[in-house]
């Protein structure tokens, strides 16, 4: 469906490879930190923590709370094809260094995002790519824009006029 070239465009764009942890805890449990979410500048492992129900005003007592990690850029594509359980592991080591207070949780779940965030767009892109017109084949997102909610934004409203225009 689509030519040489717009391969070779989609093939020129990059992503950033991460890890994510949740940490799940029974209702009751104190989670004892003076924030609800921090940017970790030092660490080769983890880039960001957050108390999740702290940071999005839900704290509540039937709930328990739960904490989200973030990996850094690098540690991701250097872990990408390791052992998810060695990686879960390492990443939990650190994060026992960085928050020795922390609880064990009830439950975890381990999450590898092999396409994290943009780190190269399509180039000379305005949100999107016409494959195809018969029928209408248009592809978008952040990988033809920047990768944050802005680029989404950018890119669904460039999609929107190229269907519009096709109508």
């Amino acid at each position: 469906v689509i030519n040489e070239s717009q391969k070779q465009q989609l093939e020129s764009v990059s992503y950033s490879s991460r890890y994510a942890l949740g940490l799940f805890y029974e209702a009751g449990t104190r989670i004892d930190v003076p924030w609800a979410a921090q940017y970790i500048t030092d660490n080769p492992c983890i880039r960001f923590i957050s108390i999740d129900n702290k940071k999005r005003n839900i704290e509540s007592p039937e709930i328990g709370p739960s904490v989200v990690v973030h990996t850094t850029v690098t540690f991701g594509s250097e872990h990408l094809d390791s052992d998810p359980a060695e990686v879960q592991q390492l990443i939990l080591s650190h994060l026992e260094r960085i928050v020795p207070s922390l609880p064990k949780p009830a439950s975890i779940k381990f999450q590898k995002w092999r396409y994290s965030q943009v780190t190269k767009a399509m180039p000379d892109c305005l949100g999107q790519m016409i494959l195809h017109t018969q029928p209408l084949l248009i592809c978008g997102g952040d990988g033809f824009t920047h990768s944050n909610f802005d680029g989404c934004i950018d890119s669904a409203m460039s999609l929107a006029e190229a269907v519009k225009s096709h109508l």
